[in-house]
């Protein structure tokens, strides 16, 4: 039975991951698409904190393990209610031949009468998903290219900053590192609460800075900080795990580490990680190319959950640096190849990949109306970003 409760939560989790960050970046004007698209990732990391402080009260009673499995009930109970309340976005009324009603949606939403410009994108990209009879397939086609290698990509890299580690084992952690088993816990809830303050500091600059900066300064951010971490432990423990006496002021130093990283995720690659596939996809492929997107960060996260202890037990401090060198890789990744998605509407995102200095080779075939002499997305000098103007 336990067995087939998992199965079901995984499917749950797995739609969640699907449709709520998509839904986000259709309903959300373009230039608050961000802040409103990481409240879904606010979310996730309210919960994490709520289940360590209550994981830390439960520790202390016999059969608290299973006040902690079924209180996942409470979250999925307010889903699905509210997903009764939920209108739907204007593209899926227009893609269901509801156009005035997907007009009168979108003033709606917007809070303006003048919604033509945008609502004739959204019509012109309905018409043009409904050309494509698969979206699977066609995803394997040369203009897709870039949605597909950020749809593989993203997910991927996220996984490999090495945050599930600290998030699932933190008390793991924190215990080996020198904390009693209260304390453990404890500290679990303080990288917690940096979690959220950190996610809170990304809905505020995401529309202000962009994406390009927040994904390169976390990077930066997290390698010094895993390098940091590395050192402490591997001074401390060496090669053979044994610490002798270890300081409490010890202990503590490598825990702020511990948290200058989580916050680093935080405002960056754990919101950004769903915001920006969420946002790059044209309707033809969004669903199709979001599946992707969850399945590799699914898959990654299950093999990143299962392989750790025994890193752990192999690599010592060096499973840091070997979660610090793919953070290097990605942050590399993004400066050349992730182009600037702040400000631009959902349905012209075809214009970033068309002026971008790598992808615009695989673009030679794709027209947008809205691209004429006077749209264009202009690169700054030195930046591989794009801004529209």
């Amino acid at each position: 039975m336990l067995i087939v409760g998992r199965i079901l939560l995984g499917f749950g989790i797995g739609f969640a991951n699907q449709s709520v960050p998509l839904y986000l970046s259709e309903m959300a004007p373009y230039r608050y698409r961000g802040a409103l698209n990481i409240g879904f990732q606010l979310s996730i990391t309210i919960g994490i904190l709520v289940a360590n402080v209550l994981n830390y009260f439960f520790a202390k009673i016999t059969w608290g393990w299973r006040l902690s499995l079924g209180g996942a009930m409470v979250p999925a109970l307010i889903i699905s209610v509210g997903s009764l309340l939920l209108p739907e976005t204007p593209n899926s009324m227009i893609e269901r031949g509801k156009n005035e009603e997907a007009k009168a949606k979108l003033k709606r939403i917007r809070g303006v009468d003048d919604v033509d410009e945008e609502f004739n994108d959204l019509v012109t990209a309905s018409e043009s998903s409904r050309k494509v009879e698969h979206p699977w397939r066609n995803l394997l086609q040369k203009k897709y290219r870039p949605h597909l290698t950020m749809a593989i990509a993203i997910p991927f890299f996220q996984q490999l900053t090495g945050i599930n580690v600290i998030m699932f084992y933190a008390p793991v952690l924190f215990k080996t590192i020198g904390f009693g088993g209260d304390a453990s816990l404890m500290s679990a809830v303080i990288t917690g609460i940096v979690n959220v303050v950190a996610t809170l500091v990304s809905i505020y600059y995401v529309d202000k800075l962009g994406r390009r900066f927040l994904f390169l300064e976390g990077g930066i951010q997290m390698l010094i900080c895993q390098i940091a971490v590395a050192i402490c432990i591997g001074l401390k423990f060496g090669t053979d795990g044994n610490a002798g006496q270890l300081p409490k002021w010890y202990a503590i130093v490598v825990v702020i580490f511990i948290c200058i990283y989580v916050s680093g995720f935080a405002w960056s690659w754990g919101p950004l990680g769903w915001l920006v596939p969420s946002e790059i996809f044209p309707l033809e492929i969004r669903s199709a190319a979001q599946s992707i997107n969850v399945s590799v960060n699914m898959i990654f996260t299950f093999i990143v959950a299962q392989v750790f202890l025994t890193m752990l037990c192999h690599l010592k401090f060096g499973l840091f640096l070997f979660f610090a060198f793919f953070v290097c890789v990605m942050t590399v990744f993004v400066y050349f190849f992730l182009p600037e998605t702040k400000n631009v509407p959902i349905e012209e995102m075809v214009i970033v990949w068309k002026e971008h200095w790598f992808w615009s080779r695989f673009m030679t075939e794709v027209d947008y109306p809205g691209i004429g002499p006077t749209t264009h997305v202009e690169m700054a000098k030195g930046d591989y970003g794009s801004k529209l103007v």
